[in-house]
């Protein structure tokens, strides 16, 4: 700025004659706020209105700024400026329409700004007149509804979405927002199935197509019928479930190449590592900010899909090229708002271009449950936060879905489908971070069983995570009944699985004390030990071998002590009068085979050994006197061992879900930009097409 320009602009600040001008738009805005109605001395005010570009924050400010007085004496203009705003929609000249998006946006924010501790009513009383609120409010979805399914302008469109996503979100808890009460009337149901199923549209607007359903469905699930939970469960159009199953796919992909890239960018080169010895502390920092911006509001559509939709479960195995994430860069949209990892959807071209490749027979397959396994893999690493402990949590219970759905199953167990899930793994003292390239082909069961395995072995810790232990080993079980009901005989590492189990019980043996002031552990304990009572009731029905079998007997005579260690404490416990004297019982008749087991073999193995003048007996040996002693071991058969109590959202999740909604809804409000920039790039586009 020149010294003349600033002379003059202070001359203009000190003049207490003149005032800084104000745009017209902000003129037109002020005449809103004043008592007499603003088209009396201009009849053309509303046309000229949704001509000028829309100045978002004075407008939420000014409508922040007006008292209780204040709105009882414009209401009537604020109710008019809602209707002309649903009138321009049906308006030729596209800038209109545009504004008019803009402007309702700002009014919903706003009024619900100024108004959190009024009810609904009175929002909804000041915003459009309570006596013409059904009328204004199908006008408005019949609109939007109509630019969502038509053949007009992609931005236009993605505005929509926007615009509905902030009537969704105003509120903290979007079962409080009662305007959402005139979206369960006037449905947009089927203009959201209409983006998902179409390629191009999809691209460009299926992440906000989906986490907008995913809302939707959440609204007062638990208090009256929803029509968007009846119409998503009846959904049978396989262009729209697998239009779903690709947004959800490219979202969690996307956030799977970022925290891929982002762990090789910190790995790399010799000052890379000496910059982790000496300022550890600082590149921790860094690496959690990264690492910790889970997607909630994605899982919880896929969520919502699994649980509500079986025919989605079909989705969850369709095959597709698996796109190389350390080879493949993917270029955000730069119209996209910058957002933290894993909350924005994938850039459009990543999504197309995806979308649009051949299957090359020398290329590896891939599907939904794969790109979720590998997701759940890297939110399951790190649960001493609360969001990144729900997200985990969101992760387990999709799975406890798909353990209990019957077709998913099967293609879980079938062979034909093999493939190789490499999984991440957390850094441990004992091995190397990174992805075992050397994973054969297997059914997807395996992978599904590997992370229940590496979740359960690296997260014994003080802050015992007791909720995603029970999920996991519930899981496991759900697997479990399905192979000894279908006599399934899967080829697995199950001494890992076994090993895991065991030192689960150790675990908890040791910080008794502690982990008893917070939890019921006998009830871990039961799942645990009837897990060993599965096999070994059932093992000769789905375990692959007969040595499998044996090394199961191995195993628990090798541990036997963890084993007695159990006993003896949960006898103690069951033997004394307090709150734990019933769990700790059931833990106890539970034993019971386990202990035959010990009994049986140990006294044998021993005399094997002083007979044959041998003081380490290899494990061989053992496997020897086990085989040649099961003749005279007397086991009980055990009832209930192969049932399970099926999952069921309300009531015991209720306040799970209503939690994590709120929290998704928080994000999108943030993450929902009607920048200047865009406003820009909009009036550009649409004033190029006038």
């Amino acid at each position: 700025m020149s010294q003349v320009e600033k002379k003059v602009g202070l001359l203009r600040r000190s003049s207490s004659s003149k005032k800084p001008l104000k745009e017209k738009v902000v003129l037109m805005y002020d005449e809103i706020f004043a008592k007499e109605d603003p088209s009396k001395h201009n009849p053309r005010f509303w046309d000229e209105l949704f001509l000028m570009k829309v100045n978002l924050e004075y407008l939420e400010t000014k409508l922040e700024s007006v008292d209780g007085e204040e709105v009882q004496r414009i209401q009537d203009n604020i109710n008019s400026l809602f209707h002309h705003c649903v009138q321009a929609l049906g308006e030729e000249h596209q800038i209109k329409v545009v504004n008019a998006l803009q402007t309702l946006c700002a009014l919903f924010r706003g009024v619900h700004q100024k108004n959190k501790s009024s009810s609904g009513f009175d929002i909804i009383n000041m915003l459009m007149g309570f006596d013409k609120a059904e009328l204004r409010m199908k006008d408005l979805m019949e609109s939007l509804d109509s630019l969502l399914c038509g053949d007009g302008s992609e931005s236009l469109k993605s505005l929509c979405l926007k615009l509905l996503l902030c009537l969704v979100t105003v509120t903290d808890n979007i079962s409080q927002n009662t305007i959402l009460e005139y979206v369960m009337i006037n449905s947009i149901f089927e203009a959201i199935l209409q983006i998902l199923s179409d390629v191009s549209s999809r691209g460009q607007h299926g992440y906000d197509a989906v986490v907008l359903l995913a809302l939707l469905v959440n609204y007062r699930k638990y208090e009256s019928v929803n029509p968007y939970i009846v119409k998503l469960s009846i959904v049978d159009d396989e262009p729209t479930l697998d239009g779903m199953g690709m947004v959800v796919h490219h979202a969690l992909t996307e956030y799977s190449r970022q925290y891929k890239a982002k762990e090789e960018e910190n790995q790399g080169g010799f000052f890379s590592t000496l910059t982790t010895m000496v300022g550890n502390m600082f590149i921790a920092d860094a690496d959690e900010k990264l690492s910790v911006q889970t997607n909630e509001a994605i899982l919880l559509a896929l969520y919502e899909a699994v649980h509500l939709n079986r025919n989605f479960i079909t989705v969850l195995a369709q095959s597709h090229p698996e796109i190389d994430m350390g080879v493949t860069s993917i270029t955000p949209s730069p119209t996209t708002p910058t957002t933290p990892l894993g909350t924005s959807p994938p850039s459009l071209d990543a999504m197309n271009n995806q979308e649009q490749l051949t299957l090359d027979p020398n290329l590896q397959t891939s599907n939904l449950l794969i790109t979720f396994l590998k997701y759940a893999s890297i939110v399951m690493q790190d649960t001493k936060e609360e969001h990144r402990l729900n997200s985990a949590r969101l992760c387990l219970i999709i799975l406890t879905c798909i353990a209990e759905d019957q077709y998913a199953d099967s293609f879980l167990h079938d062979d034909n489908m093999n493939f190789r899930v490499n999984l991440h793994k957390m850094p441990m003292r004992h091995r190397k971070k990174g992805v075992d390239k050397n994973i054969p082909c297997r059914p997807l069961v395996c992978a599904v069983l590997d992370l229940m395995v590496e979740f359960i072995v690296t997260h014994m810790m003080k802050e015992f995570p007791m909720d995603l232990y029970m999920r996991c080993v519930q899981i496991i079980h759900k697997l479990i009944c399905y192979q000894k009901k279908c006599r399934i005989r899967l080829h697995y590492t199950w001494r890992e699985l076994w090993s895991a189990l065991i030192n689960l019980l150790k675990f908890l043996l040791s910080n008794e004390t502690t982990l008893l002031a917070k939890h019921n552990i006998f009830h871990l304990a039961l799942l645990v030990v009837n897990l060993f009572n599965m096999f070994i009731t059932y093992g000769d029905t789905f375990l692959p071998t007969s040595n499998s079998y044996d090394e199961l007997y191995y195993e628990v005579v090798r541990m036997h002590q963890v084993f007695d260690n159990l006993y003896c404490m949960v006898l103690r416990v069951s033997t004394n009068t307090g709150q734990w004297k019933e769990p700790a019982s059931k833990v106890t008749h539970s034993l019971v085979n386990v202990r035959a087991i010990i009994n049986h073999f140990n006294p044998k193995i021993e005399s094997y050994a002083a007979v044959n003048h041998i003081s380490q007996l290899s494990e061989e040996q053992v496997l020897e006197v086990v085989r040649t002693n099961y003749d005279t071991l007397t086991l009980k058969l055990q009832d209930g061992l192969d049932q399970f109590e099926r999952y069921s959202e309300q009531p015991r999740e209720a306040a799970f879900f209503k939690e994590l909604v709120r929290s998704i809804s928080l994000n999108v409000r943030r993450n929902v930009s009607l920048s200047t920039m865009s406003q820009d790039l909009l009036l550009k586009e649409f004033s190029t097409i006038s």
